[in-house]
């Protein structure tokens, strides 16, 4: 039985997938990356905004539509949207066989044997561990060391999906990361709603995010451990200086803000405000050298006037964060700021999303511009037709733009180079930059130009 998968929405769903289909491989199934040679398309559903929950849908139909042209004999679907619209879906989409929420997932192998799809007596054990890669970058891999958050934001409906939060087991979240480098990661990303929730309910242990990075680096030989998603409240002294002082956790951090008024913030109901933001980022980069931060905002929330706005833009305009995704408010059932009016018009929404989208594009682009010039390390991603793309500690995979490596010969994917940051560019205009720093006439020793806004390009270092 060939089982596909369609991962939606978060990181820590593409955790989620591997490990379904490992589930499935150990009871006989075959994984395969084409929809229409599947028999079974498990699609991992995301339920955080609504324009998630569009394309979450949007792949169940599709789904759907290929079972009806014959091509598979189930679909499935399962996660965070499931978990909250279970009932709705499984009346407007009859042509999905099984729907499953984040809190039912162990009745997949059950369900699926039950249908005949799977044999309950077929265990032959061909994927002894907990994950099989699924798709991406083979070198990149996730790993979650905590589910479900006890944060009790406004406009958030994570924990009315994936439940209170819990931390695993340390031993276990070692061993899964020694399986991951046995199967080949260079980049281990550390996800969870909060890194630096973890352990707190595990109270006898005394353990924290650090025991978890120093569990990693002296078990594992995984060359760039980055952590995503860590408020800054769990920042702690001893985290930061573990940081700066070892090499293989990457000087990066996504650290959540979603404002910088004081009064959205609080009806956001987020434990931080300006002054705490403010104090937290200086003392990581007191600390931790060159590091690169990353955030989140949320503009339109309710009752975010002219002036709030314009302090968020103020707000990230001081503090340079090094990238910042932002997105349009909307509000989610169930969720405290459902309650609220949502009384920033759509069309101002999306006004202030590109105010701040362009600011940002701003900022971004002088903080790699004061990079130029510099000798740093790189991970390779792809080689493509002569072209070598190429991250730097500052850029997380897929969010972060790509850095593009000129006169690089003979490197495979999942190998380290050292280059020189050459120039800043945006994608749309890649392909002529490319051309003039290829062409130009330069020193070896000084064949790079700029770091780019959405990507970068340098040379290799000889």
């Amino acid at each position: 039985m060939k089982v596909a998968v369609i991962t939606l929405g978060c990181d820590k769903n593409t955790v989620d997938s591997e490990r379904y289909v490992a589930s499935l491989a150990d009871r006989g199934a075959e994984y395969t990356p084409n929809l229409e040679d599947a028999e079974i398309i498990l699609v991992n559903t995301c339920g955080f905004i609504d324009a998630a929950k569009k394309e979450s849908i949007d792949a169940l139909v599709e789904a759907g539509r290929l079972k009806d042209a014959g091509h598979a004999r189930a679909v499935v679907g399962i996660g965070c949207m499931v978990q909250r619209h279970k009932d709705e879906l499984i009346d407007a989409l009859p042509e999905v066989d099984l729907f499953l929420g984040s809190s039912e997932v162990d009745r997949l192998i059950p369900e699926l044997e039950e249908r005949g799809l799977l044999g309950a007596d077929e265990v032959p054990a061909v994927h002894p561990g907990v994950r099989l890669f699924t798709g991406g970058l083979p070198h990149v891999r996730y790993l979650k060391i905590s589910e479900g958050c006890d944060h009790g934001c406004a406009f958030c409906a994570i924990p009315l999906m994936r439940g209170k939060h819990r931390s695993f087991a340390l031993d276990d979240i070692v061993r899964e990361a020694q399986l991951l480098e046995a199967q080949g990661a260079r980049e281990l990303n550390l996800v969870a709603q909060d890194l630096a929730h973890y352990g707190r309910d595990r109270r006898g242990e005394g353990l924290g995010l650090p025991d978890v990075l120093q569990g990693l680096l002296r078990e594992t030989t995984i060359p760039w451990i980055r952590m995503l998603y860590v408020y800054s409240s769990g920042l702690t002294p001893r985290l930061l200086e573990l940081m700066a002082t070892e090499s293989r956790i990457v000087p990066y951090l996504d650290m959540p803000i979603q404002h910088g008024s004081d009064a959205v913030l609080a009806r956001m109901r987020r434990p931080e405000r300006q002054r705490t933001i403010r104090e937290r980022v200086a003392r990581i980069r007191d600390t931790v050298s060159d590091i690169a931060i990353r955030t989140t905002c949320i503009v339109g929330f309710p009752g975010e006037t002219d002036a709030d706005f314009e302090m968020l833009l103020e707000f990230l305009e001081e503090i340079q964060f090094d990238r910042v995704g932002a997105f349009t408010y909307s509000p989610q059932e169930g969720t405290r700021a459902a309650e609220m009016e949502d009384d920033v018009p759509e069309s101002l929404k999306l006004e202030r999303l590109e105010r701040l989208n362009e600011l940002q594009r701003l900022i971004t682009a002088e903080r790699y511009e004061a990079r130029l010039g510099r000798t740093v390390r790189a991970l390779v991603d792809r080689v493509d037709d002569g072209q070598t793309q190429a991250r730097i500690v500052w850029q997380a995979d897929d969010i972060d733009g790509v850095t593009h490596i000129v006169d690089a010969a003979d490197v495979a994917p999942g190998s380290f180079l050292d280059v020189r940051l050459d120039a800043v560019v945006d994608d749309v205009d890649f392909a002529a930059s490319l051309e003039r720093v290829v062409s130009a006439p330069a020193e070896p020793a000084k064949r790079a130009r700029v770091l780019p806004v959405m990507g970068s390009i340098g040379s290799y270092g000889r």
